[in-house]
Formats: structure tokens, sequence, C-alpha cells
């Protein structure tokens, strides 16, 4: 009998965060990663965040996905409370575009590590992205199909460049 497949757990410290962490749930869904995503805060409901995090374990998490925007700290407080590996995802949702975020997520105290990923959309994607490597590590299968995804993004490089230089010859 095969062993149940690992879990990322997606958490948002606001639902108006959804459209941008649902990239990182794509991202899991196309190579058929099971993910959950919560919306839960560190500052508005740490006890719940807590919980959620502790849950984890009964739930085959192999790793959380962690998007927050402005203070951003709850990449941190989920890195606190689990063994787990955490990516962040800083979000713009506030005056500075982005940027607080980014600091607060990158910039945690040695023994706490957060792997840090782009602001946005792009960062929500490599997030995704991450986590299939991360789990890839104990599982072939997954890791053929994300060989083949590597092998599919050169592939359409060099189809690209097929085009231009067709296009520069006849030009």
């Amino acid at each position: 009998m095969a062993a149940e497949p690992r879990q990322v757990w997606i958490l948002m410290g606001s639902d108006s965060d959804a459209e941008i962490m649902k990239e990182a749930y794509d991202a899991l869904g196309g190579f058929g990663v099971p993910c959950r995503m919560v919306v839960t805060s560190a500052h508005r409901s740490p006890a719940r965040t807590a919980q959620i995090v502790k849950s984890a374990a009964k739930a085959n998490v192999g790793c959380f996905i962690v998007g927050a925007g402005a203070a951003a700290h709850l990449a941190g407080v989920v890195a606190a409370h689990t063994a787990l590996p955490v990516i962040g995802v800083p979000i713009d949702s506030s005056a500075l575009q982005g940027l607080d975020a980014l600091l607060a997520t990158v910039q945690m105290p040695g023994g706490v590590p957060v792997a840090c990923m782009a602001i946005g959309k792009a960062g929500a994607q490599n997030a995704g992205l991450f986590a299939v490597q991360l789990l890839a590590l104990s599982d072939a299968g997954l890791a053929r199909r994300y060989q083949d995804y590597k092998d599919g993004l050169a592939k359409k490089v060099a189809e690209k460049d097929a085009r231009l230089q067709k296009k520069l010859k006849m030009g």
C-alpha cells in the first residue's frame, strides 16, 4: 500500500491575500500535491495560528507556505511553532509596496529559518514549486514530474529561439 502523499498548507494573514496565494495553490495542484489554504493571523488570532501549525503533524504536512503583507510576522510565527520547512511569500499590501513584508520575512533571527520568495504572485508560484522540490526529495514520482516540468521549460525556450531565428532570417 502506497504511503499517503505529503500535504502543503498555505497560510495567509488575510483573505485579501488569497488571489496572490492561489498561485502557490495552483502550482502545487499542477503536480498533484494535496494542499489546503487557511486564513489566520499572527497578530489577530495568534492562538488559532499556533493550533493550526501544531495540528499539521497529524495531517501529514510536509511544509508550509506562508503569505503576509505589511509587518509580515506570520511566517516567523509559524516557524517558531514547527520543525517543518516554512516558505515565506511577502505580499504587497501596504504603502511600502511589499518591501516591508520582504524585510520582515527575510530578516529572521538565527535558529528560526524561513525561506523567502519574491514579493507577490511570482513569489507565490515559486513557493509552490519550491515546496514541490522539497517533497520530491522523498517522492520519486513527484521528482520525475518536476524534472519533466523543468524539461518542458527548456523546450519552450528552444522553441522560442527557433522562431526568433526563423524570423530574423526572413527579415
